[in-house]
């Protein structure tokens, strides 16, 4: 099976380093589906979900807005911050994500509020991609 290689940095590390089979990551536009031999593309990000897939099996990472590149097979993602599902604390992040909410309903300036929104969508991910991956871990336990 045909892989590219990804790396997922962020300004303290490298957070992922690996060939894989596909990613699918939360565009400006909408949701991108990058495969091996992807034509070259340099594209911002949202604060989302980044679903990776090595050898059929899904890694789930939260990450904050940053920049996504393809270039002769290397797929090269620069974010803020990122974090494999099983690494949220899903307390801590719904902890974030109400601190965020309520943040965003006192905001009094347009920075203040530009900001809060900007730590929703961040906190909004987090929790999303960790109660995804145990739902899906939960699911799969049934199965067997």
């Amino acid at each position: 099976m045909s892989t590219m290689r990804l790396d997922i940095v962020t300004a303290e590390k490298l957070v992922y380093s690996d060939d894989v089979s596909s990613v699918n990551a939360p565009g400006v536009a909408g949701q991108l589906g990058i495969l091996p031999n992807h034509a070259p593309l340099l594209t911002s990000l949202m604060p989302g979900e980044l679903r990776v897939v090595k050898e059929g099996e899904e890694t789930n990472i939260a990450v904050s807005g940053g920049f996504l590149e393809v270039l002769r097979n290397v797929v090269t993602v620069l974010v803020d911050t990122a974090e494999r599902a099983e690494d949220i604390d899903v307390e801590r992040a719904e902890a974030a994500l109400k601190r965020a909410q309520d943040k965003l309903d006192s905001s009094e300036s347009d920075l203040d509020l530009e900001k809060a929104i900007q730590a929703l969508k961040r906190s909004q991910s987090r929790v999303y991609v960790s109660k995804r991956k145990r739902s899906s871990a939960a699911r799969s336990k049934t199965r067997q």
